[in-house]
């Protein structure tokens, strides 16, 4: 059901705003309103497991997706809608168990080991399912991705950086609650509360973020962005256990603030190098990138995390890992944009 709102959302917030300014300082609110729920989340959690339970984070979504249900309906207009259009489900279905048996098998690698046989011949069932699903785009009369998007640079550019920064910052914030609760024994509103300074400085950061980018340029925006969480990523490695909180709070900080100031500007480019007709299917296609790079970065930290004896040391490899994608985030958006592709 997430799945289904959040690329639509985007949709119709590209035919709403068709002046490609304007349109990025919505996509600036867009995002500052995805920031507000994500630093309130947690917090949030938090409260309700501590005053009545697990439950209650379910149940409290009732209301507001009421809430959700009533507001589209009064003030969303409707877009134009292809009647030829056909799912393609054989394309969705192959991409559901490449993308599922991969972050099964990386799972798996922190428990069994790398050389498992189980862990081996995951792997590469996803990489034969992948190959599949190409091929099957390539060939389908309506495939579920038409792989000429990707011929756009702008568009493929965004695309990898969504997937490559969602591995670093949602892997992150995996094994960072399980350091609170697991080395510091904060509780899960504690932890919660840990999260505020990170995760709080990113609704700010993501109101501005539309103006900067207008001013540099939505590659040099994003790498900005992808440099500043790297540097916060890096000043996290000097993470013990019983490391004072006050002496994280500037790191988290920076990773919030890079992950506000490159979002608005990604999201914005994806959008504005595709005609209007395919503005759902972009926004799926970011969505899903930025899905998918979430599945793999929580599988593959939190495999790090549980391999061995030490808990610190899976964490400051996965502090390590996260760096280097943020910093060729910023490497390939850089030397991949064109004159004729500045985004303003």
């Amino acid at each position: 059901a997430a799945a289904m709102l959040v690329p639509n959302s985007l949709a119709l917030l590209n035919h709403a705003y068709p002046d490609a300014k304007a349109r990025g300082r919505a996509v600036g609110v867009w995002a500052a309103g995805a920031s507000l729920a994500l630093t309130a989340g947690p917090l949030a959690g938090g409260v309700l497991i501590a005053l009545t339970g697990w439950r209650a984070i379910f149940l409290v979504n009732v209301p507001i997706g009421l809430v959700g249900l009533w507001l589209t309906w009064r003030f969303a207009d409707e877009t134009p809608r292809a009647k030829a259009r056909r799912l393609d489900l054989p394309g969705q279905a192959t991409a559901i168990l490449a993308l599922g048996i991969l972050a099964g098998a990386i799972i798996e690698g922190g428990v069994l080991g790398w050389r498992n046989g189980f862990v081996l011949g995951g792997v590469a069932a996803s990489a034969i399912l992948a190959m599949l699903f190409v091929l099957r785009e390539r060939s389908a009369e309506q495939p579920m991705l038409p792989l000429q998007l990707f011929r756009r640079r702008s568009f493929a550019l965004a695309a990898l950086v969504g997937v490559l920064v969602n591995i670093a910052f949602y892997g992150l914030i995996f094994v960072l609650s399980l350091y609170f609760q697991r080395l510091d024994g904060l509780s899960p509103l504690q932890t919660g509360l840990a999260f505020t300074p990170m995760l709080g400085v990113v609704l700010p950061v993501n109101l501005i973020a539309a103006r900067l980018s207008e001013r540099w340029g939505a590659p040099l925006t994003i790498a900005a962005g992808a440099l500043i969480a790297s540097a916060g990523a890096l000043g996290l490695l000097i993470v013990q256990g019983q490391t004072p909180y006050v002496m994280l709070c500037a790191q988290l900080m920076a990773l919030g603030g890079g992950l506000g100031l490159l979002v608005p500007p990604m999201t914005s480019m994806l959008l504005g190098s595709v005609d209007k007709q395919y503005s759902g299917i972009a926004s799926g296609v970011l969505n899903s990138a930025r899905q998918t790079g979430s599945v793999v970065g929580v599988a593959l930290f939190g495999a790090l995390v549980a391999e061995g004896a030490s808990f610190g040391e899976g964490l400051r490899l996965s502090l390590a890992i996260a760096a280097g994608l943020l910093i060729a985030s910023a490497a390939v958006v850089t030397l991949g944009r064109g004159a004729k592709e500045r985004y303003r």
